[in-house]
């Protein structure tokens, strides 16, 4: 273990850390995403992902030290920092005093029939994005594709997924439309959720035999594109004078149809 104390700014490490935590560019070039706080270190770590380097405050360890000993043992470096460094690199208001970097998961899944999933095009939010994670693995979602839109690895996503990111199966696509026309071979009705009135009525779709189901983006929704290659135009119907749902929001809804 590195007993070193890191009290510079400008230490390389650091330097490299601060750019992981705000570069999507720098986590994919070097395959390493960035878990801030004690609790989705400690989850990335009972996950199985490879704890590449630990950062920890001295006042951490001891805080936390029941809950972090596991990364700790598991990472092959560990590095100390002062409080003020911590502050630096950290982007929380209020660091726990605790950054791990992790390896990425490599991979994906293939369509299974009757299963059920969800699909994000072009999501931007990171909170959003975090939400949907959750929620999916809350409700029992068999998995969830990403095209586009935020970096699953940012670290406001990895917060609000509360560890789910690191459970859930995670897919990311460079073509959603090629991936629905994957999951129409194998029997499973594609969806694209849109605020319409000639759209079906959400309570009236049909999900038990096997769904797939998008989400748009925050301000378009789902793309002309996508909408095209899917099989049904689904909606939220709206009882008041909202006219639309942000994206979280939406997919609680519909994640909660599908899997009624």
């Amino acid at each position: 273990m590195n007993t070193l104390l890191i009290t510079s700014k400008t230490n390389p490490k650091i330097k490299e850390l601060k750019e992981l935590t705000n570069k999507a560019s720098a986590r994919r070039s070097a395959g390493v995403f960035v878990c801030d706080g004690a609790r989705l270190c400690k989850d990335a770590e009972k996950s199985g992902i490879r704890i590449a380097s630990v950062f920890v405050t001295e006042k951490c360890r001891e805080k936390y030290f029941d809950d972090i000993q596991p990364v700790l043992a598991s990472a092959e470096n560990v590095y100390f920092v002062s409080e003020e460094v911590m502050r630096f690199v950290s982007d929380t208001v209020s660091p726990q005093g605790i950054i791990c970097t992790a390896s990425m998961q490599t991979g994906g899944f293939k369509p299974q029939k009757r299963k059920r999933y969800i699909a994000l095009d072009c999501v931007q939010n990171p909170d959003n994005l975090g939400a949907v994670i959750r929620t999916a693995e809350a409700l029992g979602i068999d998995g969830v594709i990403i095209s586009g839109g935020c970096d699953i690895y940012n670290p406001k996503a990895l917060r609000a997924s509360m560890g789910s990111v690191f459970r859930m199966p995670v897919t990311v696509a460079d073509s959603l439309t090629a991936v629905i026309e994957e999951y129409k071979k194998t029997g499973i009705r594609t969806f694209a959720s849109v605020v319409s009135g000639t759209a079906k009525d959400i309570t009236e779709a049909e999900f038990s035999k096997g769904a797939l189901t998008v989400i748009g983006n925050e301000g378009n929704g789902v793309s002309p594109e996508v909408q095209a290659v899917c099989d049904e135009k689904i909606t939220i119907v709206m009882r008041g004078r909202a006219e639309s749902l942000n994206a979280a929001q939406a997919s609680s809804i519909i994640m909660w149809e599908m899997t009624k």
